[in-house]
């Protein structure tokens, strides 16, 4: 397997390392601080191509790769991690699934606008009481003469303040048990609604830990009507659009958490080489070599992971087991290396004047969002069981 970049993936990563360096860093304790939502930078990175990277340039996409499109997650989220999931929901969750599965209507007219940044999308399946287990699922969608009609909640919606559209998923067959089949399995069915759609309503933004600037919040379906021409996909294959879509937003996600831990890496090196104590730069203390050297070789090996996943996605080999992994190690190597920083910083780090606190926070839900790390050993085991 070649990590060797290409020229134009190169230059797409400078490209976002500059635009993230001179627009976004100078920006991002504030939009931490205030919670603001950065409409000006989303504008910004839709009109570089960044809200649609993997998709054609014929549906208003940038027309790259998977690669390119975990590279500049990297840089926008090193220097802001809203950001970072704001392009990733776009991307990964919703113009993804929408040129794999969508109708060419849904293509011409829904992805060609959030492609290209004119419009933004979010994503429905994780409800106040179902979140990994699909089977608990609630919110259904019942058939009508002429449509479907939806009820139910979804909650931390990331996007879903601002989104123009949602991506739903729904029970559309949920069998009753028997002797002969005690746990029928449910069938579940993906839709996508505009909003504004009558019975489509927003509670107020989520109050969260972290990643402030990217709001989310719970999204309520009250006998809302969609037309047939809302399914995406086929009717009762939703949860295979939901896991073939979670595939690759698991290499949106964990290249965020390489772009958190690059951050808490850069600031604790330069820290560490103007902090001095007992007379010398604390950078020539072996306790903080030792940190120093962790923090690199993770992130290193978290990138590799991440790389791998991508670029068997612009294979088209199946790359499930491998976007977990990435996933999993990504994130939780995020954590370590936030924490690490911290340590480092010393009382500076327990800051909010330092960035490194607002790193730590932001790299915490990267473990838990799309695919918590307990569903992410879960897939991975299964995956090797069935070699």
């Amino acid at each position: 397997m070649n990590f060797d970049l290409t020229e134009e993936q190169r230059l797409v990563r400078d490209t976002a390392r500059d635009f993230a360096a001179r627009e976004i860093a100078p920006k991002a304790s504030e939009i931490d601080k205030s919670g603001r939502w950065p409409a000006e930078i989303i504008k910004k990175m839709g009109e570089l191509g960044f809200l649609g990277m993997a998709i054609p340039e014929a549906y208003g996409g940038a027309g790259l790769d998977s690669l390119s499109y975990a590279l500049v997650m990297e840089e926008i989220s090193a220097a802001c991690a809203s950001c970072g999931v704001i392009m990733s929901v776009n991307n990964s969750l919703f113009c993804d699934p929408i040129y794999k599965f969508g109708t060419e209507a849904q293509k011409d007219e829904v992805l060609r606008a959030c492609a290209s940044g004119a419009k933004l999308g979010c994503f429905g399946l994780t409800e106040p009481m179902s979140g990994s287990d699909a089977q608990t699922m609630s919110t259904n969608a019942t058939k009508t003469a002429d449509g479907w009609v939806i009820d139910g909640a979804k909650n931390w919606i990331t996007n879903g303040p601002h989104a123009d559209y949602i991506l739903v998923f729904a029970v559309t067959s949920r069998p009753a048990p028997d002797a002969a089949n005690p746990n029928p399995k449910i069938k579940h069915t993906a839709f996508l609604v505009p909003k504004g759609t009558p019975g489509y309503t927003q509670a107020s933004p989520d109050h969260k830990l972290g990643i402030h600037g990217a709001h989310s919040c719970t999204v309520f379906f009250e006998h809302c009507k969609v037309p047939e021409s809302a399914v995406v996909g086929k009717v009762g294959e939703g949860f295979r659009v939901a896991m073939a879509t979670l595939d690759g937003g698991r290499i949106g996600i964990a290249s965020q958490a390489l772009g958190i831990a690059k951050a808490s890496l850069d600031v604790s090196l330069a820290y560490a080489k103007e902090r001095k104590s007992f007379g010398v730069p604390i950078a020539q203390h072996q306790a903080i070599q030792f940190m120093l050297s962790d923090m690199a070789t993770e992130l290193d090996a978290a990138r590799l992971l991440t790389w791998r996943a991508a670029l068997m996605k612009d294979s088209n080999e199946r790359h499930t087991m491998q976007s977990a992994e990435a996933k999993l190690y990504a994130s939780e190597m995020a954590t370590r290396v936030a924490h690490k920083a911290i340590q480092i910083h010393g009382g500076y780090g327990y800051s909010s004047e330092f960035p490194v606190e607002r790193h730590y926070r932001d790299a915490r839900i990267t473990e838990i969002y799309e695919g918590t790390s307990e569903i992410q050993r879960i897939v991975i085991a299964a995956s090797l069981l069935k070699a």
